[in-house]
């Protein structure tokens, strides 16, 4: 379904407010905080067609509106201006990792340590073993997201279930370098508010992995996105030297 393009802006605009503050977002917020040119009513009207379309979703009638998956999505693939990490920060981690290079174990140890001190989220990484390593789990209770037990509860379980993790990452269709989960996507319930965000990482002959970051579903994509793309592409360079 084609958007027009002020549907698309104030999509973008839904996204980047609710991302920032976590709370729905109210056509007053949008007119506050974006010049996209047109009146109150007008956005009111634009973001109730784009409830229709499935981009948006209203859970209370009086309240504003958050983004769905689906329009996380369209955000993510066209909407969305990926940030350059700064210099310090790729010279910082490959600095750590590197003095790791010789040990897978403790190579994959520093680089979940490295993505959860940079992105202040929880980072993960499971190698073709089963192996799970973590960093940052106390990072996601900083996030109104986690304050439910049930949710924070599952997201942590998952360290010591392997295969729930494994079924999870299996969702991510299609061949791409990076791949984006919604919770609402993998069949559990307990995961719904959530997003995670991984790239397939490959070592010495047909050994390999995943690496990436769990968050909430507004998770500041531009910024995290190449984070872990960074950290894949480091581990990958790092494994000629196993």
């Amino acid at each position: 379904m084609d958007l027009s393009e002020r549907q698309r802006q104030l999509l973008k605009a839904v996204v980047e407010i609710y991302v920032k503050s976590g709370e729905p977002v109210g056509s007053e917020n949008v007119e506050k905080e974006h010049n996209l040119g047109v009146s109150p009513a007008t956005i009111r009207h634009e973001m109730v067609r784009l409830t229709e379309m499935g981009y948006l979703k209203q859970l209370h009638t009086s309240a504003g509106r958050s983004p769905t998956s689906m329009g996380y999505r369209l955000y993510i693939a066209e909407l969305m201006k990926e940030k350059d990490m700064p210099v310090s920060a790729e010279v910082s981690m490959k600095e750590s990792m590197w003095q790791q290079r010789y040990h897978q174990q403790r190579l994959l140890k520093e680089a979940v340590k490295a993505l959860a001190n940079k992105l202040r989220v929880l980072a993960l990484a499971v190698d073709d073993e089963g192996d799970i390593y973590y960093s940052g789990a106390a990072n996601i209770l900083d996030f109104p997201e986690f304050e439910d037990i049930d949710v924070a509860r599952f997201v942590l379980s998952l360290f010591d279930e392997f295969p729930t993790l494994q079924e999870i990452i299996g969702k991510a269709k299609g061949e791409e370098f990076l791949h984006v989960l919604f919770g609402e996507e993998t069949g559990f319930e307990d995961m719904g508010p959530t997003s995670f965000v991984f790239c397939r990482f490959k070592s010495r002959g047909e050994h390999g992995g995943v690496v990436g970051v769990i968050g909430p579903a507004r998770l500041n994509f531009p910024v995290v996105m190449p984070y872990v793309k960074y950290t894949s592409r480091l581990i990958e360079e790092a494994s000629r030297s196993w």
